[in-house]
């Protein structure tokens, strides 16, 4: 019942603006503290530095959470720090704000997604802005709302905590360059398997809010053509309830990238409407997640 609390709390409030200008986010608190160490301890045996560093990390996120539920008035903290912690409505606010974007012109379009990926944006077209749009936000549905929520099931505020600080290490230092490929190879590879699950449970939000039991085969087909062993399951997901086809070729610091289609049969010119679309169907699969947990908070 307390994740139905914190999910209700983050879908009424999202990010209140006046609030995160007056005070450090909880997450970059963490990216802070990952900053600072990296800095410190990126050195030497890389790999084992950098496992280091996570493991330090996520017991003092463990810590804090324990300590935090054992104070007088903690089960409320709780939940209050739950809700910072999940992204749903600032998520469907970011991914909306394309498309307005893309309405106005496709200068505006291209500004506005950077902000939200990380790929080359300068010569996206149209359809390259949406497709980027869409695929945010099917990922981020994973990272940002369900697997926060499902570690918050799984671990209490040290669960979540715990998920949240490797997720953004991950973010921070998880690159294949130079000098994060052995340093960060622990952050990684522990993101990928504590998202396992989440991304494979968004997937199954994402075809049940569409009310396509069809796009099973399609999902486990196509979400291993990506090249991240998590992000294709939504990814899919999303792509098949829309009827587009998602990920393919894109560009990195100017190198383009030939990555094959997910849902290569879906139409490869989603636009504005696609994604106001994309926006509905997060808000579908959150209230099917919402209405499962607030079930079984109330049966068991």
């Amino acid at each position: 019942m307390t994740l139905s609390l914190a999910l209700l709390l983050d879908a009424i409030f999202g990010e209140p603006k006046w609030l995160w200008d007056r005070a450090p986010h909880p997450a970059v608190l963490m990216g802070r503290a990952i900053g600072w160490a990296e800095a410190r301890m990126n050195t030497g045996p890389k790999q084992l530095m950098g496992a280091a560093m996570l493991a330090g990390l996520v017991a003092a996120a463990v810590v804090l959470g324990l300590v935090i539920e054992a104070v007088p008035g903690g089960a409320v903290l709780s939940v209050v720090l739950a809700a910072i912690l999940l992204a749903q409505a600032s998520l469907v606010h970011h991914v909306r704000a394309v498309a307005d974007a893309l309405r106005l012109s496709l200068a505006d379009g291209r500004a506005c997604v950077a902000m939200i990926v990380g790929r080359d944006t300068g010569e996206m077209d149209q359809s390259a802005v949406a497709r980027a749009a869409i695929e945010s936000a099917a990922e981020n549905l994973s990272d940002g709302v369900v697997a926060p929520a499902f570690w918050y099931l799984i671990g209490g505020l040290p669960g979540i905590l715990a998920y949240k600080v490797i997720n953004t290490a991950d973010s921070m230092v998880g690159y294949r360059t130079p000098r994060f490929e052995a340093f960060g190879w622990a952050s990684a590879r522990l993101d990928d398997l504590v998202n396992w699950v989440p991304a494979r449970l968004t997937a199954a939000l994402i075809a049940a809010a569409a009310l396509r039991a069809d796009l099973g085969a399609m999902i486990a087909r196509d979400a291993r053509l990506h090249r991240s062993p998590n992000a294709g399951w939504p990814e899919a997901a999303m792509a098949g309830a829309l009827g587009i086809a998602l990920s393919g070729p894109r560009s990195y610091e100017g190198q383009m990238r030939d990555f094959p289609f997910v849902n290569p049969a879906g139409r490869r010119d989603p636009g504005p409407d696609d994604i106001d679309a994309c926006a509905g169907m997060l808000w579908r699969a959150w209230a099917l997640f919402f209405g499962v947990v607030t079930l079984a908070a109330l049966v068991f």
